[in-house]
């Protein structure tokens, strides 16, 4: 299939899937991406990529739940804006060290929140 058609499909996959299911597949693609460096160590350049990825994804979810119009109840985006304080240090930790184990904590909170966005979305 051509870059074209690619980009096709996922531009169609996107306007059908709920914001819950985009923001998913985001956060999947990042513990992806985190998990492949973990699994090639010496590629540092693999784990920096992975690391701004996934950083610029939680930039852009920081943003989100601080805009005026975004309903999440107060708590839950003081949660959410707890937990991308602790993915910012970890970021930083991990970009210092290149160690897989720095990956773990990432990949494992993107995965659990996708697997959460994923299970409200089929329910509601």
């Amino acid at each position: 299939m051509s870059n074209d058609k690619l980009q096709a499909y996922a531009a169609t996959q996107k306007q059908t899937m709920s914001p819950r299911e985009v923001e998913a597949m985001a956060l999947t693609k990042a513990a992806v991406l985190l998990e492949e460096a973990r699994s090639n160590p010496e590629n540092r350049d693999a784990i920096a990529q992975a690391l701004r990825f996934n950083h610029l994804l939680w930039t852009i979810i920081q943003a989100d739940i601080s805009e005026p119009e975004n309903q999440l109840p107060a708590e839950i985006k003081a949660n959410i804006m707890s937990l991308s304080i602790f993915i910012d240090k970890q970021t930083v930790k991990a970009l210092k060290s290149s160690r897989p184990e720095d990956l773990e904590a990432l990949i494992n909170i993107n995965r659990n929140l996708a697997a959460g966005l994923r299970e409200n979305a089929a329910a509601g």
